[in-house]
Order: structure tokens, then C-alpha cells, then sequence
């Protein structure tokens, strides 16, 4: 506890050093972001002074609690759903619809204390700034936490925003089981929650007018270029392809170089090419390959056969099933050339999300207004419940200025001046959609 405290302490004091006191304006406390984000990282903090907030854990039970009192001192009403997600409101003068920002408090098994609680205290502190400085919404403005964004827990991820869009396919749902083979319904179980309600948790999206969430970049955009805030234009839908290369297994010193059928070399071939693709189709599109296995993996035995993953993204899905089409292509020479066998599976194929214009113009506005500084725009390799939120509802993020780009690490780190300042941006935008017509946000 007295650890826990002691860097509690430190995190706060970090994030205050050489804060900029100008930016405490409007009802928006520097002050207050960096007391909370301090409070949060004591939940689930680890040796390495990082965050284990698995989804449906007792740690991510009780940052919601944490941020339920926060909720309540904004002036918020509180609801929660079958899947755990929290709504905080502040009701508007129209409450026929509302205006939705937010974000998780669930993290990877070593993660980082920005990712996910800076979008939920962002759109927090929004609330709290209207409510003390008493400007009413024309519409109810709700605060979200949603359940299960990283998915680490069940491989899968965006549970809690999915559920509230009725995309959870149950009968899948339940056949699922977690790192400690735990099945789902008794997960839920656990931390309070049921099946049935679960599966009741899809709400009319047709009454949200808009949603907007803040989270740090994941790269280094933002800071090669001195900017805090950034607009995103699309979240990336990730293509695994699952490639076997088959191939003669022999022995390193007698088999000669002419003629062996080596997958290993093959493979080595794909990986190398795979990064050039790319760049030949979109700006935008990504292609990696971050998991590989030789067997019989000897140091003396020419592989047998290697297995590996290509992760290709795109934020437009034509490009990337172009980059796609392509790398199959290619795998389809070396197969020709390297005289080797290999077997091609697709295992994952999601929709990317082109997010609204309108809301990228509102968010590119808000951003020079806030900032002084012409907007930038960028795309998201990462999902995130906005890409959910995407498909049915007006929809926009903002990045915050992530220092080295590092994420999903202890040592993810965004200053709060840049935080403060995205903050601000995000207020304003708020405001501007606020007296915009649904209608005029598609």
C-alpha cells in the first residue's frame, strides 16, 4: 500500500511539473486530470509501476467505482448495463438524444496509465467544467466507461461498446473462456454481472446524436511535429492471413545448397518484401509480420516447415484488400521460385471505419481554435470502441501527443499540458455539435 501511495505521489507530481497554469480555464482544472489519473494508477498497479486492469476483474470494478464518485460530483446521474458499461449524465434541455464521450479503464496485463482512463476523465472533466460554470447542453451529454476495450482477457476486445450496438454474436460469447480457462458466463458471474442481462444490453443508437472519443496516439506523429492534439480520419480494420510454408526438413551439413527446399528461406523472403507492399497502394496502409515459428527449430536441421501471421491494415477497406490481393501475389512467386508448398488462411477480416467529415471539420476547428495551430490529421492503426460507435453514429477521436509513441507499456507516458489541451479541444467540439442538427453530422 505504501508503495502504491508513494508512486501515486510521484505520478501526480510528474504530471504537475512545469504545468501551465493558463490552461486552467473555462472550468477545465489541470489540477483535478492529474489528481484522478494519479488516483487510477493505484488500481491494479504493478512491480514494474504499470497497470493490470484485466476486463471483468475486481481491479476494473473498482476504477469504475472510483470514477462513479467522480461522476456524482460532476452532477452526473449514474446507469450501468448487462456488460458492465457506465453512463454517467448530465441532462440536457432535449433529453430525446444524446451526445456520448468516453472511453475504458481496462488494460493489457502491463500496460500503461493513459490508455483508455484519458479519454474517460477527458469527456469527465468536460462534464464538470459545464456544470460549474453552468452552461446547459441542448442535449443530455453522457460520460462512458465501456467494458473489455482491450480484449485481453478473452482475445477479443471492444465487448462492452459492441454489446451496446447488439453486434455480440451470444452463441459465440459464450463458448469463450479466459487465459485461466474460466468460461465467460461464470466471469460475469464473478464480478456481478449475468448472461441473460448481458445479452440485453443493446440500446437505440438512433438517439445518440454524436460520440467523440479522446485517447493517446500509439505513435509519434504528434510528436515529431510539436502538435497535443491530432484528428483522426479512420480507424484501421485488421486482415490476419495465417501462411504455412512447407518445405524438405534435412541436415544443415549434408544437403547441399542446390536443390534444398527450404520454407525458412522462403518465409524470410515474404517477411522482407511484405514491408514494401504498402506503400505501393495507400498512405495509410500497414502490413507486419510479428509471429513466426520454424520447426523443427534446430540449429543443424533445415526447417520442415514455418508458420507465420501477416497483420495488414488499412483504414479504407478496397485498399486494403488491394495490399492483401498483392501480398497473395507475391507468396504465389516464392512459392514458384523456392519450389516450397504453401497454404493460405485468412483468420481475421474486420471492416475498417471511415470516420464522419463533418465531425473531422468540427474536430480540426476546435483544434486550431484551441491551439493556434493548423490541424492534423492522421489515421488510427489501433481499434477503438469509436470504430463501433462508428458504424451506427456521428463519430470522431482525438489523439493526444504520446511522448516516444509507447503504449501498452509502464512507461506510456503524455504530459498534461498536452492532455489539458486536448481536453479543451474536446470541450469545444462538444459545444459546436451541441448546437448541430444529427442530420448535418453524417
Amino acid at each position: 500500500m505504501q508503495a502504491t501511495t508513494s508512486f501515486s505521489k510521484l505520478f501526480q507530481s510528474r504530471l504537475l511539473h512545469q504545468y501551465p497554469a493558463a490552461l486552467d480555464r473555462e472550468g477545465i482544472s489541470g489540477k483535478r486530470v492529474a489528481h484522478r489519473l494519479s488516483e487510477l494508477s493505484r488500481i491494479g498497479l504493478t512491480e514494474d509501476q504499470g497497470s493490470n486492469r484485466m476486463s471483468f476483474s475486481e481491479e476494473e470494478r473498482a476504477a469504475k467505482e472510483l470514477i462513479k464518485i467522480w461522476m456524482k460530483e460532476a452532477g452526473l446521474s449514474i446507469y450501468e448495463d448487462g456488460a458492465g458499461n457506465v453512463f454517467g449524465t448530465l441532462q440536457g434541455k432535449d433529453q430525446s438524444q444524446s451526445i456520448m464521450s468516453g472511453s475504458h479503464v481496462d488494460s493489457v496485463p502491463n500496460g500503461g496509465h493513459f490508455d483508455g482512463p484519458l479519454g474517460v476523465l477527458a469527456a469527465l472533466e468536460v462534464a464538470q467544467a459545464w456544470n460549474e460554470t453552468g452552461y446547459v447542453p441542448e442535449t443530455n451529454y453522457e460520460v462512458v466507461i465501456f467494458t473489455d476495450e482491450e480484449g485481453a482477457r478473452f482475445n477479443g476486445g471492444l465487448t462492452g461498446s459492441r454489446a451496446m450496438a447488439g453486434e455480440v454474436d451470444m452463441a459465440k460469447q459464450v463458448k469463450l473462456t479466459d487465459y485461466n480457462g474460466t468460461p465467460f458466463e461464470e466471469v460475469l458471474k464473478q464480478c456481478g454481472l449475468s448472461l441473460k442481462n448481458f445479452s440485453e444490453s443493446k440500446r437505440s443508437l438512433d438517439k445518440v446524436k454524436a460520440y467523440v472519443e479522446v485517447h493517446i496516439e500509439q505513435g509519434k506523429q504528434l510528436e515529431e511535429r510539436n502538435l497535443s492534439t491530432g484528428v483522426v480520419t479512420g480507424i484501421a480494420g485488421p486482415s490476419w492471413l495465417t501462411i504455412t510454408f512447407k518445405g524438405d526438413a534435412g541436415h544443415a551439413g549434408n544437403t547441399p545448397m542446390i536443390g534444398r527446399k527450404d520454407p525458412l528461406v522462403a518465409a524470410g523472403e515474404f517477411v522482407s518484401k511484405l514491408k514494401d507492399i504498402p506503400g505501393q497502394i495507400s498512405s495509410s496502409g500497414v502490413a507486419t509480420v510479428g509471429k513466426l515459428e520454424v520447426l523443427p527449430n534446430g540449429v543443424n536441421v533445415i526447417p520442415g516447415q514455418v508458420k507465420l501471421t501477416a497483420d495488414i491494415r488499412d483504414i479504407d477497406m478496397d485498399l486494403k484488400d488491394r495490399i492483401v490481393e498483392k501480398a497473395r501475389e507475391m507468396i504465389t512467386e516464392i512459392e514458384e521460385k523456392h519450389g516450397v508448398q504453401i497454404d493460405v488462411q485468412e483468420t481475421l477480416n474486420v471492416t475498417p471505419v471511415k470516420l464522419s467529415e463533418t465531425m473531422q471539420q468540427i474536430a480540426a476547428e476546435s483544434t486550431a481554435y484551441v491551439t493556434g495551430k493548423e490541424a492534423f490529421h492522421l489515421p488510427s492503426g489501433a481499434g477503438h470502441d469509436a470504430m463501433v460507435l462508428g458504424r451506427y453514429v456521428p463519430t470522431a477521436m482525438l489523439f493526444t501527443n504520446s511522448k516516444d509513441g509507447v503504449s501498452h507499456n509502464p512507461k506510456e507516458w503524455s504530459s498534461l499540458e498536452h492532455c489539458v489541451e486536448t481536453i479543451h479541444v474536446l470541450k469545444h467540439m462538444l459545444e459546436k455539435i451541441d448546437q448541430t442538427d444529427r442530420s448535418d453530422l453524417e
